[in-house]
């Protein structure tokens, strides 16, 4: 029997499925991420850790003395200690394409979301105001015509290009190096900044991407998109072009530090729609995830070298 850490919530049909494991001799315990007592009760007798996004850092390693696999359900690593996880000799794997298509229909909505600035509008609908007040109004657009630059051409802009293409609008993309047969036009990305009506975020936060996109480089009455990393943006210069309206609205799954803070000025703002790193959370996503995890956990046992295997 292979035991497995599952450090996040699972919904009950995923619950129903990692407690059927125990008849292939996995046996999964879920441990919620704010249930500190339950972690580390689980951690001594961990083999394999399924990993979302609470960060699993040299302290958490050390814990897991029987840790053997670290299985990211999803793409990035960044909240986990690759180094902690190579000296102890401990496997890291991740899982890309399983939540692309999540994370392109996400990011649709989130543009289209900025665009008819939902979330003030719904908010004024909740308080009694039938009819949105005249800068709200002013403000509302389509994404027919508007130029949207994707910053990475990884496989979710992949998906996104041929959909935003079809709605009318035109896709841009900057990523280090042109892509052969991508389906969107590359420009360097100073000029994808000053040029796109919308600027959404696809790339991993690593020491080369952090900070990258420079938000006073965005044109004026821009909207920003992120549903990759917090990090790849200084947020408090984004805080700052929110409030002056020089960036017209943001649509944010990511944050600097998360959980966001509760008394965050982001939370407070009504040009602004926001999700808690959700983007890639479907049931059809959890599906494919759980076949990689489960599939991992026997090549494991088994000797085999691992799907998409990092270290």
């Amino acid at each position: 029997m292979t035991v497995v850490l599952f450090h996040y919530q699972a919904p009950p049909d995923l619950a129903r499925s990692l407690a059927a494991l125990a008849d292939e001799g996995i046996e999964v315990a879920v441990v919620a991420p704010d249930d500190a007592a339950a972690l580390e009760a689980t951690l001594p007798a961990t083999e394999v850790l399924w990993h979302v996004l609470a960060p699993v850092d040299a302290g958490f390693i050390a814990r897991a003395p029987k840790l053997r696999l670290i299985q990211k359900w999803g793409v990035g690593l960044n909240t986990i200690d690759l180094d902690a996880a190579r000296a102890r000799g401990i496997r890291v794997a991740n899982m890309p394409g399983t939540n692309s298509r999540a994370v392109a229909e996400y990011t649709l909505l989130s543009m289209l979301a900025c665009l008819r600035r939902l979330h003030a509008v719904e908010t004024a609908l909740r308080q009694g105001s039938w009819t949105p007040s005249g800068d709200v109004m002013a403000g509302l657009g389509e994404l027919s015509g508007r130029r949207v630059g994707l910053v990475g051409m990884g496989a979710v802009p992949w998906l996104l290009a041929p959909i935003l293409t079809a709605m009318g609008a035109e896709p841009v993309y900057w990523s280090r190096r042109p892509k052969l047969d991508a389906p969107a036009h590359w420009l360097e990305l100073p000029e994808l900044l000053a040029t796109s009506d919308i600027v959404s975020l696809h790339l991993p936060l690593t020491p080369e991407t952090a900070g990258l996109v420079d938000i006073r480089a965005m044109r004026e009455g821009a909207i920003l998109v992120n549903t990759a990393r917090g990090g790849l943006v200084d947020e408090a210069a984004l805080l700052v072009a929110l409030k002056s309206g020089r960036i017209a609205a943001a649509g944010l799954d990511v944050f600097a530090a998360e959980p966001i803070a509760r008394d965050h000025p982001l939370l407070g703002l009504p040009n602004v729609t926001l999700t808690p790193h959700l983007a890639w959370l479907t049931g059809e996503t959890l599906g494919r995830s759980l076949d990689v995890a489960v599939e991992n956990v026997r090549r494991l046992a088994a000797g085999e070298p691992l799907r998409f295997s990092c270290v």
